[in-house]
């Protein structure tokens, strides 16, 4: 978490404890690591690690990550239309046949509008990118042959400063990215020990 100095607000106060309260896949792996001192006058921030099954650190285990930020600005800011925005990031590798997909990027946004919608998070002043990264290798790297890779950023402007539903959204978009099949409605995730 970063401040600029002085008393944290209460709604940011809230805003951070609502972040415990959601119930995220045991394949995601948040940490929270320094915010963006510049952007607002209060933030915070956290990463996530996507595995390919719950518990698993092993890096061959890795399939993504993303980055969720909070930026508070008691005063509001003309361009976010409130007092709070969320800025996210989800990018993982993708099969080539799906990285030369024409429509990826329509449908990696259709996933975050998705997740918002289906986490109940209301939210408005949407936007952001889909980038789809695609690598080539030479010389001695040949054999490691091309590499794929979507990033979807995006920014938008919660509507209360309830924020678990955004978090909860974020890590859903950063598995659907990251290729993990969705969990059924009626599988509920268990909490993790604390």
């Amino acid at each position: 978490m970063s401040s600029q100095g002085g008393e944290i607000p209460a709604d940011f106060e809230r805003a951070l404890l609502s972040l415990r309260e959601p119930r995220l896949r045991r394949e995601v792996h948040l940490e929270e690591v320094p915010a963006p001192a510049r952007l607002a006058p209060f933030t915070a921030a956290l990463t996530a690690e996507i595995t390919s099954s719950p518990g698993d650190l092993d890096p061959d285990a890795f399939l993504g990550h993303g980055r969720f930020v909070v930026l508070h600005d008691p005063a509001g800011q003309e361009a976010w239309q409130g007092t709070f925005r969320v800025v996210v990031l989800a990018r993982a590798r993708l099969e080539e046949e799906m990285g030369a997909d024409a429509l990826l990027g329509e449908v990696a946004w259709s996933w975050l509008c998705e997740s918002l919608v289906s986490q109940g998070a209301g939210f408005s002043q949407l936007s952001g990118t889909v980038t789809r990264v695609l690598s080539e290798t030479f010389g001695g790297l040949e054999l490691a042959g091309g590499d794929v890779e979507v990033e979807v950023r995006a920014s938008w402007t919660p509507h209360t400063p309830e924020l678990g539903p955004h978090l909860a959204a974020w890590a859903e978009l950063a598995c659907t990215v990251a290729g993990l099949e969705p969990v059924p409605a009626v599988v509920t995730s268990l909490a993790r020990r604390r």
